[in-house]
């Protein structure tokens, strides 16, 4: 072979070489932005995302974490680009973002629409159900709940007259909580108290109240040491709040692995285990990232 030649196919050979380099280079030099909203749940999804997609993509990540105002605040900066990405949930898309009413539609309906408008509207999407439900419920004492035989909201309309019900007042002031509540159930309590939103659970062991407003995925539901119950809303009077990611189209687009990346968070929480994480952070301290690392490596996602 002539040295001409040979030099040649060697020059191409490393022409190729690079064009194979070049595009998972620039690929690892990329940054995603995820936003979170200001809640201990927020920090831990964010760390989680945060982890699979340096995983998953080769990129960096750059987390900004409890953004005042939440949804309200996020969104336009999704829209301009300052972020890429955040953990969303179903109902407050579909209200605060889009203006929708809350019942319109099912929560099947809700997702699938959901995807379409963000598409059309802001060139975003919606990519997986990590499968819990943060939303309001009642709380009840575990002794009371056994007393009464308490399962379902309806359980407590004949009950209610022997119990005490206590509530920060935000939720006993507002028009889609306690007395939306009481009107739907038919409930008159004993007595109604105002307690402190940080002290409601230390009012339920105590006694002091026997029943409260929660949130199903409240750190102290993850407290197995914590005798308390929370009652199924049999006549769907809240709306769900399923969690998931919204996302910018471009970062799909521009990031190989990326949605991959973010349908590993499909299906991998309970609304149990999510409590049981806001626990370890929110009481006893942990670290939110060395929380999302254990958690997604029990679940076989990450490696250890």
């Amino acid at each position: 072979m002539k040295k001409g030649k040979r030099t040649a196919i060697l020059f191409g050979a490393a022409a190729m070489a690079v064009q194979l380099i070049v595009p998972v280079s620039v690929q690892a030099e990329e940054t995603v932005k995820i936003a979170t909203k200001p809640m201990t749940e927020q920090y831990i999804l964010g760390e989680m995302l945060g982890l699979l997609i340096e995983d998953g993509t080769g990129c960096s990540v750059e987390i900004t974490k409890g953004i005042g105002g939440g949804t309200s605040n996020i969104q336009p900066a999704m829209e301009k680009g300052e972020f890429d990405l955040y953990p969303e949930y179903t109902s407050s898309g579909w209200v605060m973002v889009l203006g929708h009413e809350a019942s319109e539609v099912d929560d099947e309906e809700m997702f699938q629409a959901l995807k379409e408008e963000y598409e059309e509207q802001f060139d975003m999407t919606w990519v997986g159900l990590y499968g819990f439900n943060n939303t309001y419920t009642l709380a009840v004492r575990g002794e009371a709940a056994e007393k009464y035989g308490l399962k379902t909201t309806s359980d407590l309309a004949d009950a209610a007259r022997e119990l005490v019900f206590g509530g920060n007042p935000d939720y006993l002031e507002r028009e889609d909580g306690f007395n939306l509540v009481c009107e739907t159930y038919g409930l008159e309590f004993k007595d109604v108290k105002d307690i402190d939103i940080g002290l409601k659970y230390q009012a339920l062991a105590s006694g002091d109240i026997d029943v409260t407003n929660a949130f199903t995925t409240d750190a102290q539901l993850g407290n197995e040491e914590n005798d308390v119950v929370t009652l199924e809303d049999d006549k769907h009077l809240q709306v769900n709040y399923y969690c998931s990611t919204v996302v910018r189209q471009d970062a799909l687009e521009r990031i190989d692995g990326l949605e991959d990346a973010l349908m590993k968070m499909d299906g991998i929480l309970t609304d149990q285990e999510m409590a049981g994480l806001n626990y370890k952070v929110e009481v006893e301290g942990q670290d939110e990232k060395d929380v999302a690392k254990e958690f997604l490596v029990e679940k076989g996602l990450l490696e250890g």
